[in-house]
């Protein structure tokens, strides 16, 4: 009888467990386990897809990515090579019979390899000095191009004493003299300009195409004869200091001699040759100097003539253009309300929605991005997302209406926790009436009967935008029991040019007030506990915190995280540095002291009351810890509750690496719950 009843407990008990188990939240250890599709690369002939897998290494605590391939249809899934280092960037030849790739290790630097398709032999082809970038397929697939850096010797006030033999002495100084000399997650950066290369497909040596003190930095494209290459770069004399000029250039392979294809007070950049050889189309626009500006698209011949804009009538900004299989018009990508979207184009401006949900690449909070690659065929594959899942492989075709998803990168994991459940709200601004656009994050197992705190979550930039797209740290805080609240106040990029320019001159400014409308549209909702409000952001989003404890104490406590407290030190300071003036803000500061001080959080540090925490990583150079120590040595010389969190050797990207990610979301979770009232 015993025996019995034994397998009878087990069969009761296994559906309780599978039920406990699916109920389970997000939890900080599963962002370990998150996978995601990047740079997905269709095959000229629509058969195959190859894709750059990300995930997190738990060993290593980073990013690792390696290249997968599939057919179009979702068969045949496997890793592309046996190698297990980081690789990325794949570019099908034309023929379709090989793969082109960037692959780093820590003892090699990053190299360009070949893969060929039918036989899985794989090659380096190259031993570069520098890393490469923008790789491209010659038309007849003999050569490849790509842009590399040229290193230059640092210049030098002074020769420095050589020490006693057996001396360990401090390094030379080193001394810079350029206006761009360091970046945020990478540092200090080397003198030297980026040349456009060449190499066979084959392998051999690399010959170097461009020459001069100049940055020619947009990726290389071949003509349809292979003859030249069209690139965009800024050749003006006073190049340096004008960093939002650049024009389309045209360089022949064999001579080097460029020819200028445009020529106006603005970018133009990204070109992309017509199936014919005849057309090229690129992006740009006309510099109006303000704080947002719209991308717009434009086509000429080849031969620079025939400039002219194909209007769009969408008032979006457009990225990743690529041309249709005839010719007859172009794809083209788009922010609009939070949502990134493939789009299409006739030559005419007859535009369509080919896509929705691209992106869920960022894998930290829900910003934007993704990218497509189209077959001649016209089969699209694209990276999907939504607040369930992050990246997953997804193709369709222009007028076919449907979209199939060929992965489940994360179903192993994700189908088995309770996510919170997101939910978009509109809500009307009192500055003037305008709509804004939020999203509302649920707790797992919500319950509308019960009352709940509530986080609100600033997005950066502040030209920029969240969306409805996966976010495990906006999880991690609704797993914690909280409602979440992240909204796209004026100055949020994808609801028009005007609606993103209404910072010009004014941040922060009435995008305050947006975001404390969103925040009494939630109350509203009648399951939030008005004692328990709680308040944080990244970046601009840090920014727009500290703004917010400066004008009103309503919040029990605040995360202010990477934030530009002062717009005087910030703009003199950050690797950034030489962007804002007339831009964000008129003149420069000191030309402008007051219009620089009314806007920066610092000057509203002694109305703050709210206990804050200031969190910022110790490499960061676009919003320097200096920048987070002016609000935390505030509030500690008078005598308001604070902390001050460091995220060792992390940069901007605070949440990079995984833990770091996990730590960051954890402090500001455990910074909360001390200010509750309700526990």
């Amino acid at each position: 009888m015993k025996r019995l009843l034994l397998p009878l407990f087990i069969l009761i008990l296994l559906p309780l467990m599978t039920v406990a188990q699916s109920e389970q939240p997000f939890t900080g250890m599963d962002v370990f386990e998150l996978q995601w599709v990047q740079d997905p690369q269709i095959s000229p002939d629509g058969e195959h897809i190859v894709y750059s897998r990300g995930q997190m290494d738990k060993m290593k605590d980073k990013r690792i990515s390696r290249l997968w391939i599939m057919g179009a249809d979702g068969s045949n899934h496997r890793k592309l090579t046996g190698r297990d280092i980081n690789e990325s960037n794949p570019r099908w030849s034309p023929d379709g019979s090989r793969i082109a790739f960037t692959s780093s290790s820590e003892d090699d630097g990053s190299e360009i390899y070949i893969y060929w398709v039918e036989s899985g032999a794989l090659s380096r082809i190259t031993q570069l000095e520098e890393s490469p970038s923008g790789i491209t397929w010659s038309p007849d697939g003999e050569h490849l191009a790509f842009n590399m850096k040229v290193k230059e010797a640092n210049p030098k006030l002074a020769d420095s004493k050589p020490p006693p033999e057996g001396a360990e002495w401090a390094e030379s100084p080193r001394v810079t003299t350029r206006l761009n000399y360091e970046s945020d997650g990478s540092g200090y950066i080397d003198p030297g300009f980026t040349h456009i290369f060449t190499v066979p497909a084959e392998g051999g040596a690399p010959r170097q195409i461009t020459e001069g003190d100049y940055h020619y930095s947009g990726d290389p494209v071949w003509s349809s004869n292979g003859e030249r290459l069209f690139f965009s770069a800024n050749l003006n004399e006073d190049w340096e200091r004008d960093r939002r000029e650049s024009e389309l250039y045209t360089v022949d392979v064999e001579s080097g001699d460029i020819e200028q294809l445009t020529d106006r007070d603005g970018p133009d950049y990204r070109a992309r040759v017509s199936p014919d050889g005849e057309t090229i189309a690129y992006l740009g626009y006309d510099d109006k100097v303000q704080t947002y500006q719209l991308t717009e698209l434009y086509t000429m011949d080849a031969d620079g003539s025939s400039k002219q804009e194909i209007e769009l009538n969408l008032d979006r900004s457009i990225s990743s253009i690529q041309w249709d299989e005839d010719g007859q018009g172009l794809y083209f990508m788009y922010d609009d309300e939070g949502n990134t979207k493939i789009g299409y184009t006739t030559l005419e401006g007859e535009t369509s929605v080919v896509a929705n949900n691209v992106g869920g690449t960022t894998v930290a909070r829900p910003y934007g991005g993704g990218s497509y690659s189209v077959a001649d065929n016209g089969t699209i594959a694209y990276n999907e997302t939504t607040p369930y899942y992050p990246a997953e492989l997804a193709v369709t075709k222009r007028n076919q209406g449907e979209r199939s998803r060929l992965t489940g990168l994360n179903d192993a994991l994700l189908n088995y926790r309770e996510l919170g459940q997101v939910e978009e709200i509109w809500y009307t601004s009192s500055v003037d009436g305008r709509q804004i656009q939020g999203w509302i994050v649920k707790p797992p197992s919500f319950d509308p009967d019960k009352t709940y705190p509530l986080v609100v979550e600033n997005h950066g930039g502040p030209i920029s935008n969240y969306g409805d797209r996966f976010s495990p740290e906006i999880q991690l805080y609704a797993s914690a029991g909280y409602v979440v609240f992240y909204p796209n106040p004026r100055g949020s990029t994808g609801y028009g040019e005007e609606f993103g320019n209404l910072l010009y001159h004014d941040y922060p400014g009435n995008d305050y007030h947006d975001v404390m409308d969103g925040v009494d549209a939630v109350l509203g909702k009648g399951y939030i506990d008005e004692d328990n409000l709680f308040v944080t952001g990244g970046s601009a989003g840090g920014t727009m915190t500290s703004w917010m404890v400066g004008k009103t104490n309503q919040f029990e406590a605040a995360a202010v995280i990477k934030p530009v407290m002062n717009w005087i030190s910030k703009t003199l300071t950050a690797d950034n540095y030489y962007g804002y003036a007339h831009y964000r803000y008129p003149g420069q500061p000191w030309e402008n002291f007051d219009a620089y001080w009314e806007h920066s959080p610092v000057s509203l540090v002694g109305n703050i009351e709210t206990p804050t925490m200031v969190m910022v990583g110790t490499d960061d150079l676009r919003t320097p810890p200096s920048e987070a120590k002016q609000l935390y040595s505030a509030l500690q010389l008078r005598k308001i509750e604070t902390a001050y969190v460091e995220m060792p050797g992390a940069s901007h990207f605070i949440a990079n690496r995984p833990s770091q990610l996990i730590d960051k979301v954890e402090n500001i979770i455990a910074w909360f719950e001390r200010y509750r009232t309700d526990k």
